[in-house]
């Protein structure tokens, strides 16, 4: 064979159509951007539907975009998430609270477990946010 003939298995490689752009699952998504959507409870894909239809059930669809959100599998990793940093901010203020005013120790106690329970209430949900938005971005269990 000289270099000039075309192998036949290399006309047939030409002959293969290469898929349309909108196909392409390679296309990197702003991770960034999806996190910060995420924490305020939103859309991965727009930011302008709800993620959340309750507080930490995880909405089939965005009502805005029409993007699939059933595919999350975030599990444990809010909870995680919420402990990590409740625990180290207050962990931080109790020590700085006692040493600084030495309360009582059942005042402390009590108004150290309100703040804990108020601010895991509130911090949960956005947790789920980030780990249904940072899995979205990564497209991570069939996003």
């Amino acid at each position: 064979m000289t270099k000039t003939e075309i192998r036949p298995e290399a006309a047939q490689l030409d002959s293969i159509p290469t898929p349309p752009a909108s196909l392409a699952a390679d296309a990197p998504r702003d991770w960034k951007a999806a996190v910060l959507r995420g924490l305020r409870l939103r859309c991965p894909n727009c930011g302008e539907g709800k993620l959340l239809r309750s507080y930490l059930k995880v909405r089939d669809g965005c009502e805005t975009c029409g993007q699939e959100l059933h595919h999350n599998r975030a599990d444990d990793g809010p909870a995680y998430l919420t402990i990590l940093i409740v625990g180290h901010i207050l962990g931080f203020a109790l020590h700085i609270i006692y040493i600084s005013y030495r309360p009582d120790p059942l005042t402390l106690a009590l108004i150290m477990s309100v703040v804990t329970v108020t601010a895991s209430l509130a911090l949960l949900p956005r947790m789920k946010g980030l780990v249904v938005a940072y899995q979205w971005a990564k497209r991570m269990h069939g996003f």
